[in-house]
């Protein structure tokens, strides 16, 4: 499990940024490739939601 703050941080350091606010989930984009994902907003993301998060926005994973 990995910290959502974490996984943000993580995010932010390679380009990622917030598109727009959902009730449960922040749909994020990378400006670089165009992609984009969703953060759900829950304390802890499994490592396997946070590697899927990392590899659609196709940048590496955090661990």
């Amino acid at each position: 499990m990995v910290k959502r703050l974490d996984l943000w941080k993580w995010l932010q350091q390679h380009g990622v940024e917030i598109l727009r606010e959902g009730g449960s989930h922040t749909v994020v984009v990378n400006r670089q490739t165009g992609r984009a994902s969703t953060l759900p907003r829950h304390r802890e993301i499994n490592d396997f939601l946070a590697k899927k998060i990392c590899k659609d926005l196709e940048i590496p994973a955090p661990f």
